[in-house]
């Protein structure tokens, strides 16, 4: 389609022709017209002067033509036609006159010049017409006889100026058809031009489309140790690493579009996520456990959960799946991403783990009792009473085994909450005064670290079923690490509000460092620091969180977080006054 366009636009150039070839036809004629009144006796030369004076002029013409085809743009072509004329005025002059054979040749000039763009060039023919007619009786000096030469004179210039119209008329529309036709095939030539561009980037883009999906799935084919799990809105895969058919047992084709990702999930732990999350809005009606499973990520929450699996022989292990959206180029949610890692090996190792530690914390407690009891008696010791000195000693010593005491019995406690529960002394527990036993214990520390210390309580809230020393422990851990995070000026605020739902609302604001937003999930986990405390040298270990989360967890609550790093803090807890009390044994 190019090369036609190219060819119209010749073809439309074609117009712009050389004044050479434009005067082609007038000195066709000009040259007849030499020729014959030499051959044919009936048209004999009346004046030589005039005749040779005619041959001479339209050489001249012939001449400007070939002169002025080398410079086309300049308007003083026009010129040529002109010449033209006036040479067939004096071919007229020289042949008989007003009688002439040859007057007809005017018409050849007019032509040429009526197709020139411009109303003013019908004018330029008129009296160029006009010229060459009357120039007989003025070189000759002939006046006409009657009125019919008279006429003749006035006539025959008029109608050559019609005829120039009508040329210049339809030379103008054949100008504007031709442009028209000009702009038509560059506009089309300029979409061509688009299409092909588009065309090409096409095919780009095509070419990178496929580079990418061969790279992406290179990049799952890869990955043999984890679980690359992609599905629809509704759960439906579409996705199937080779980690996913190692872990879970099953081809990529026995799957994909077959199956959806809760066949290898238990129902029982999808009901549990879905209650915790107070059975959140599915896609479909028929899959709520699917929602559930997809929630955080739908919310743009990221989230790491421990799930238990099933593998295609029936046998059930944990893993550890991340999920995000799959969207769009528009941002639209089309599906999700599962990236599941089989972590049993991690589970039996804390197992373990736990088992030595609760050994190891067993048989530490025994011979640090032992050891307090002795310093008591050193201490007490009447009959051989001990110097100022050495009572120091002594009292550093106590603390430091009181220090570990306390360490080795949170240490047990963690061991008890992983094996399913730990012992709870069940009374009536009045919020009032849990909460300022919790602000009497920690005001003089809070006053010595420079920090305000203040509560608001709820008169409203009721005395509800718990354990009074667990949950005072609780509140004391959460009130104690807003102090140590919180900087010398700033200040810690803890909250009382009983809602009319029936649930217990405690609050602990500080004004501290904070946690960054990527650490608050690994926060409730044992002996993990934030980069914040380790940073500004905050002394602990790590497990301040985990047994209060036990704790709160044990009669039924959920502790939350909420941090800006750089801010501060507030954590709350929820607990319902009516008894719930999970972690009885």
């Amino acid at each position: 389609m190019s090369a036609l366009f190219a060819a119209v636009r010749r073809r439309i150039d074609l117009d712009q022709t050389s004044p050479l070839l434009r005067h082609f036809p007038t000195t066709l004629a000009m040259t007849i017209a030499i020729v014959i009144p030499l051959l044919v006796p009936s048209a004999p030369i009346t004046q030589p002067v005039a005749f040779f004076s005619f041959i001479v002029v339209a050489a001249a013409s012939v001449v400007l033509a070939a002169w002025f085809s080398r410079r086309p743009e300049t308007q003083w072509v026009m010129v040529v036609p002109l010449v033209s004329l006036l040479a067939i005025g004096l071919l007229r002059v020289g042949t008989g006159g007003a009688g002439s054979l040859f007057s007809s040749l005017i018409i050849l000039p007019v032509i040429w010049i009526a197709t020139e763009e411009g109303r003013r060039w019908v004018v330029v023919a008129g009296l160029g017409t006009a010229g060459a007619i009357m120039l007989p009786f003025l070189v000759l000096g002939d006046v006409p006889d009657d009125r019919v030469e008279w006429l003749r004179g006035f006539i025959a210039p008029l109608v050559f100026t019609l005829v120039a119209a009508i040329i210049n008329e339809i030379s103008r529309q054949r100008r504007a058809q031709f442009e028209a036709i000009r702009s038509l095939a560059e506009a089309r030539e300029t979409s061509l031009a688009e299409l092909e561009q588009q065309a090409d980037q096409l095919r780009r883009s095509e070419l990178e489309l496929r580079e990418a999906n061969r790279l992406t799935s290179s990049v799952l084919d890869s990955v043999t140790m984890q679980a690359i799990i992609g599905t629809d809105l509704v759960g439906r895969i579409d996705v199937w690493n080779p980690g996913a058919a190692s872990i879970l047992g099953r081809s990529a084709t026995e799957v994909v579009g077959r199956a959806s990702i809760l066949d290898f999930h238990l129902e029982d732990e999808l009901e549990d996520r879905s209650r915790e999350l107070n059975y959140p809005p599915g896609a479909t009606v028929l899959n709520p456990g699917f929602s559930a499973l997809v929630e955080s990520a739908r919310l743009g929450i990221p989230e790491i959960h421990d799930w238990t699996y099933t593998h295609r022989d029936g046998v059930q292990f944990p893993v550890e799946v991340a999920v995000s959206p799959r969207v769009d180029a528009s941002g639209t949610t089309t599906g999700y991403i599962f990236v599941a890692t089989d972590i049993t090996q991690s589970v039996e190792v804390s197992r373990l783990k736990d088992e030595f530690v609760a050994l190891v914390s067993h048989e530490l407690r025994t011979p640090l009792s032992s050891i307090l009891g002795y310093l008591e008696l050193m201490q007490d010791d009447e009959e051989a009473p001990l110097s100022e000195e050495q009572q120091l000693y002594l009292g550093v010593a106590e603390r430091n085994a009181h220090r570990l005491l306390s360490l080795v019995g949170d240490l047990l406690f963690t061991a008890q909450a992983d094996s399913g529960g730990f012992p709870l002394a069940i009374e009536t527990v009045t919020p009032s005064e849990l909460i300022g036993g919790s602000l009497d214990s920690a005001l003089p520390i809070a006053e010595r670290a420079g920090i305000q210390l203040s509560a608001e309580v709820d008169s409203d809230a009721q005395p509800f079923p718990g354990d009074r020393r667990r949950l005072g422990q609780a509140i004391d851990n959460l009130v104690s690490n807003a102090i140590k995070f919180t900087p010398r000026g700033g200040s810690v605020r803890v909250g009382l509000v009983a809602d009319p739902a029936g649930q217990l609302e405690i609050t602990v604001t500080d004004t501290g460092m904070g946690i960054p937003a990527a650490e608050l999930h690994q926060l409730f986990t044992r002996f993990f620091r934030a980069t914040t405390a380790t940073a500004n040298a905050v002394p602990g270990i790590g497990l301040g969180l985990v047994i209060t989360q036990a704790i709160v967890r044990a009669h039924g609550g959920e502790l939350d977080v909420t941090s800006v790093e750089g801010e501060g803090t507030v954590f709350t807890l929820r607990l319902p006054q009516e008894a719930a009390t999970a972690g009885v044994r």
